[in-house]
């Protein structure tokens, strides 16, 4: 009978502690956000929150006010809607509120690396020296050569080159951006033996192709893959993706190019002197790609596409990106060398700078996430003071509170090239309430966890889209093509993608 009465324990002690598990007896404490648990035990709004986020999100945020609660997954989630509560959230200390718990539970699943206590140091010195200043000059340097390499090596005078040519736009930029970077990155073919530059471009033109095949393949798995809900032939698919990925970008086969950058050479010695063994760094060696790669060729197809279907901004920019070359004197014409660009060049044009902040505030949509560590309290722009429990996570998505915010942004939904700018070519400030924001455009996230490749990606966009608007006239095949709408499955990983591909043409200028 004792036997009994032990077992009878046993199961309402498991049972109890499973309710626990799928958060049947949370409660909202005084002073607590309001909570919503949703009506699916533990899983409470994942189904909802991973179909569309965004929607999902603006519905809390009707119902609930600017600050709420939700179960997602078995983690609660406090997303802050409050603009004016992002600097406290993004500044406070790491010992109350941390993003690497998180971030290295993503970076596990997607990408198979386990993140040792020294790589956010690692990641963050190396980045400070090669993607910043100095190092982000040689960077430039290398990335424009490689631009060369992939778009410019076949023009030459003579008729036949001043044909139209015909592609899907977001597939040309995407492939070409990640090619660039890849390359200034990771470096580049050795030439085997006197006279032989020229094969050793075309294999890394076609090397860099078959990569970006297969990342794109990896790409599109992407956002489901973090979310843990691959069905299983996707999943086995991710996992040859994975396995390729790590002996395409080994640490062996990095070592042997010629280029590679002091990024990547930097982290993965001071990865080896930190005692991670070389299978693992091959892992991180991918990771790398993912970060410096995933998002920039995305974001360089919206820029191009808006400037397309805006013919006035597209004027504006070019003739910017003219003067800036002839200023510094180089002219395009037929038979002159390609543009030379220099870090100093890509500082000298504000509607440029202007034109790109403002695709990212449209199709920037990242979701920054902190774990909580201890109770911690906020205190709202209306005065109300919120307590953040132990345990939760908290949460902001700008692309709604601030980015497409009307308050903030005056018809959000419009592309104006020189929103971000003054006439004079100084920073435009904004307000909500008649209060000046600190925080009006998030894609690079913020605080300590803000982008540390954000200067590499933003010069490698703007390179690109300078050398494009230098040498090629650019025309949509269907000028009266609407802007695609974004795939909703992405939200909260970056830029935003098309649901489809647009048509475009282009030729030689001269």
């Amino acid at each position: 009978r004792m036997l009994w009465v032990i077992l009878l324990c046993t199961l309402v002690s498991s049972l109890l502690g499973g309710l626990c598990v799928l958060g049947v007896f949370r409660r909202r404490r005084p002073n607590e956000p309001p909570l919503d648990k949703g009506t699916i035990p533990w899983l409470g709004y994942l189904l909802e929150f991973r179909k569309d986020s965004s929607e999902f999100l603006k519905r809390m945020q009707r119902k609930h006010g600017d600050v709420f609660t939700v179960l997602i997954g078995g983690y609660y989630f406090t997303f802050v809607m409050d603009p004016f509560c992002f600097g406290a959230i993004v500044k406070e200390s790491r010992s109350k509120l941390d993003f690497r718990a998180f971030s290295a539970q993503l970076v596990l699943r997607v990408f198979g690396y386990k993140a040792n206590t020294a790589n956010h140091s690692i990641v963050h010195a190396s980045s400070t020296k090669h993607l910043m200043g100095d190092g982000l000059t040689v960077l430039t340097q290398a990335t424009m050569e490689n631009f060369w390499k992939l778009l410019l090596f076949n023009l030459s005078s003579g008729e036949e080159k001043r044909a139209w040519r015909e592609e899907n736009l977001f597939h040309y930029c995407y492939n070409i951006v990640f090619r660039a970077g890849y390359l200034a990155l990771y470096g580049t073919e050795p030439p085997r033996g006197a006279g032989n530059k020229e094969k050793a471009e075309e294999q890394d033109r076609v090397h860099s192709n078959q990569l970006f095949k297969e990342f794109r393949k990896y790409d599109r798995l992407f956002p489901r893959l973090a979310f843990a809900v691959l069905p299983p032939k996707d999943k086995r698919e991710a996992e040859r993706l994975k396995r390729l990925f790590w002996n395409m970008l080994s640490v062996k086969k990095t070592w042997q190019k010629d280029n590679i950058s002091g990024w990547i050479s930097d982290q993965d010695q001071l990865l080896a002197e930190s005692g991670v063994p070389e299978y693992m760094r091959d892992r991180f060696m991918f990771m790398l790609l993912w970060a410096s790669q995933g998002n920039t060729g995305p974001t360089a197809f919206w820029l191009l596409l808006y400037l397309l279907k805006h013919p006035e901004a597209l004027k504006a920019v070019r003739e910017e990106v003219d003067k800036v070359s002839r200023e510094s004197g180089q002219e395009v014409k037929a038979g002159s060398p390609p543009v030379t660009i220099t870090r100093d060049m890509l500082n000298q044009t504000p509607l440029l700078d202007s034109a790109l902040e403002e695709t990212l505030r449209m199709v920037a949509a990242p979701i920054l996430v902190r774990a909580v560590l201890e109770d911690t309290s906020l205190r709202t722009s209306s005065g109300t003071e919120f307590t953040l429990r132990k345990g939760d996570r908290v949460a902001l998505f700008p692309h709604i509170s601030v980015q497409m915010n009307p308050e903030i942004h005056e018809e959000p939904h419009k592309f104006k090239y020189d929103r971000f700018v003054n006439p004079d070519g100084t920073k435009k400030d904004f307000y909500k309430n008649g209060k000046k924001l600190k925080y009006v455009n998030m894609p690079w996230g913020a605080g300590v966890s803000t982008c540390p490749g954000r200067f590499f990606a933003t010069a490698e966009m703007k390179l690109f889209v300078f050398l494009m608007l230098s040498h090629y006239e650019l025309e949509l095949v269907n000028e009266e093509e609407e802007i695609p709408a974004i795939d909703v499955s992405r939200w909260g990983f970056g830029t935003m993608q098309p649901v489809h591909d647009v048509r475009f043409r282009y030729r030689p200028r001269f």
